[in-house]
Order: C-alpha cells, then structure tokens, then sequence
C-alpha cells in the first residue's frame, strides 16, 4: 500500500532517494523498482527494517544489478547521518505526526535535500484523524508510537514553505481506508477478536493484492471527500 504516488516524482536513472520512516519498505520497494537508482531506508524501529530486508532479499536481481541499489540504516529523524544535499528526492510519508519536534526533523530533510530537489510528504488528514481521535481518546491518541498531533493541511505547507521549499501539488489517498480506522476506534477495546474490523482488514488486504477495477475507481471518488492521507509535493528552490 503505498501513500506516495511514485509516478509524480522527478526520479530519473542514477539518482539517490531518501524514504525517511521506511518502516518495513513500503515506498522503498516500489521506489527499487520505478528507476535505476539508490533507494535508502531510515527507520527507528530494527524490527520494521529487519521485515523490509527480509523483502529486499527476495528480489532475484538484487545483488546483480549494481544499477538498482538499497540501503537501509536505523536513525533518527532529527539528526540524519549524511553530508548536506546528497539526496535528488526526499520521501516522509505517514511520520511526521509521530514526532514531538518535527520542526528539526523539517530542518534535517531541508539540509539533505539538493537544490532543485523534490520532497514528498504525506500526513493524515485533518478530519478523518479528527473523528478517530474522538471515538477513541483513551486508545488511538494514547497508543504508544502513536500519533500525537492532528495536523492542519496548511500550516504543514507553510512550515515547509519557509525552509525554502516550492509548493508543487497535492492529493488525498485512501479514502476506503478511513472507515477501517473509524471502525477500529469505535471498537478500540476489541479491535483484535471483532469480526467487523477483521472483515474489513481482509477486504482492505485483498483490495492492496488484487487491485480490482472497482475498488481502484471507488478508491479515486472517495479519496478527495475522505481520503485518511493527504499528500504533498515539493521542490527545493534554495
């Protein structure tokens, strides 16, 4: 499942990309695959990595093909460990809502982003993760790892904006995913034994595997009225 649309990058053969909070590699995967490039992991969490690794070794072609690179490192966001504006695209999807000073994680994507280089990041959207947090105060907002902001949409950009990024484009995604997290909120004490919430998983599961014409078109309509992420897209003038 992937939150970022690979597509809308300015990638091209040869270049480094970052997808900061891999977690098990969602993005990192897709991003092997879209060009002949260098794609690197950073996550906190070594379970997460380990899980995308084990992925990674999967690919027939990983090791002979010296053109399709990944790397993976356990770091924080707040003090990355690479050289000033080495990466062409930056990736933080789904993390910045995860993270008390986000302002200085903002600041250390900024510092390894080139100039002239894009940033991708999505968080959840303001409403949807609104009614989550309601239906479930003691639960979805306490989880340990959890989020613990609801951002605006607009003063997220603006945030960006003024570390010398360019405003590019936006969209929504997932919006069959939201009524999954509604439902799981509702239910937060026996979200793990009711059938409702393991119903829908598995429906939201074969969805991701099968990509059926119907759930794909269902998915486009929903996501502009309640898409759980909001996504957005930048470049770095400076």
């Amino acid at each position: 499942m992937r939150t970022i649309e690979i597509e809308r990058l300015d990638i091209s053969d040869g270049d480094t990309v970052l997808d900061l909070g891999c977690g098990e590699g969602r993005h990192l995967h897709a991003l092997y695959y879209a060009k002949r490039l260098h794609a690197v992991g950073i996550d906190l969490g070594y379970a997460d990595m380990l899980k995308a690794r084990q992925a990674l070794e999967q690919y027939p072609d990983l090791e002979s093909n010296p053109q399709r690179i990944c790397s993976l490192a356990q770091a924080s966001a707040l003090a990355l460990p690479f050289p000033d504006g080495c990466f062409d695209v930056v990736l933080c999807s789904e993390v910045l809502e995860h993270i008390p000073d986000y302002q200085s994680a903002l600041d250390e994507v900024r510092r390894v982003l080139k100039p002239g280089g894009t940033l991708a990041v999505s968080v959840p959207r303001t409403w949807p993760e609104w009614i989550c947090w309601q239906l479930s105060p003691g639960g979805y907002a306490n989880s340990p790892g959890g989020h613990i902001r609801i951002f605006r949409s607009g003063v997220l950009r603006r945030d960006i904006e003024r570390r010398g990024m360019r405003f590019t484009r936006r969209h929504w995604a997932h919006g069959l995913h939201s009524p999954y997290w509604w439902l799981q909120c509702a239910l937060w004490d026996r979200k793990e034994t009711s059938r409702l919430v393991r119903l829908y998983r598995r429906f939201l599961e074969w969805d991701i595997l099968q990509r059926p014409v119907l759930t794909r078109l269902l998915d486009k309509l929903t996501s502009p009225v309640m898409g759980k992420s909001v996504v957005m897209y930048f470049a770095r003038v400076k």
